[in-house]
């Protein structure tokens, strides 16, 4: 049986009704480049996360349009219009302790990466565009009617840490990614080491350091026409062959 690999959901209100959402790119890049079998992890805020963790043999937190909510490192809401998603947060938070604890395989995008840093005691500027030498980080993402195509398109370099696990991966000092997100890390969490960061001084990619085993976060959307993009395939690749290592040794 293929490594399985939980990615949890975000909540959403469709046709009136409470529904899990997880998105198609997510699950997409888990089967065909990590050849992994994805599995959906509800996040009412009720689940058993051990009894999750004891069948998955990694766990993939996605990007999403919602944000941490701010009470997590102790801010006040800084833009009402933003989609907030508390449900969420009450499962990825601890999982991302849990799995740490672990040593479980895990790989974060985007909301993933601000999520471990909050979940690890750190915080996030809600609105790094606002920030003194900051660009904006949202890309064509924050222009109205900007088509998908525009919003994921590549935005600008980042420098890749020596020696780094992601440069391990990626074997390269420089690589140009998209970006689409708003809010960024502002005060990195202690056990934190950074991997890459964009010109302006952004983290744009971080490893756990208690974490003894493969565990990278971007904030970046490499899921995002992975199949066109060698250091796309190659992260999530790396991530799947930790995953098959992770269940191998569970079940020897």
């Amino acid at each position: 049986m293929k490594a399985l690999v939980l990615l949890p959901c975000d909540n959403r209100i469709l046709g009136g009704h409470p529904m899990h959402v997880l998105g198609q790119k997510y699950a997409d890049a888990v089967r065909d480049h990590a050849r992994c079998l994805a599995l959906a992890l509800p996040t009412t805020g009720n689940e058993d996360i051990d009894a999750y963790l004891d069948v998955a043999d990694g766990v993939l937190l996605t990007g999403s349009p919602s944000n941490v909510h701010p009470s997590h490192f102790d801010q006040a809401i800084h833009d009402i219009s933003l989609p907030l998603d508390t449900s969420r947060d009450s499962i990825t938070l601890p999982l991302i302790r849990r799995c740490i604890q672990l040593g479980m395989p895990l790989l974060a995008i985007c909301r993933g990466l601000q999520e471990i840093n909050v979940a690890l005691g750190g915080s996030l500027h809600q609105a790094v565009q606002e920030v003194t030498g900051r660009i904006d980080h949202r890309g064509a993402r924050g222009r109205p009617n900007a088509s998908k195509d525009e919003a994921y398109a590549p935005a600008h370099t980042v420098a890749v840490e020596p020696s780094s696990r992601l440069h391990e991966i990626v074997l390269k000092a420089e690589l140009t990614v998209n970006s689409v997100h708003g809010q960024g890390i502002d005060r990195l969490a202690a056990g934190i080491t950074v991997q890459a960061r964009a010109p302006d001084g952004q983290i744009e990619a971080i490893t756990v350091d208690a974490h003894r085993g493969f565990n990278l976060a971007l904030q970046w959307h490499p899921e995002w026409c992975a199949t066109e993009n060698e250091d796309s395939i190659k992260i999530f690749a790396a991530f799947g062959e930790a995953c098959r290592t992770w269940r191998t040794q569970k079940y020897s």
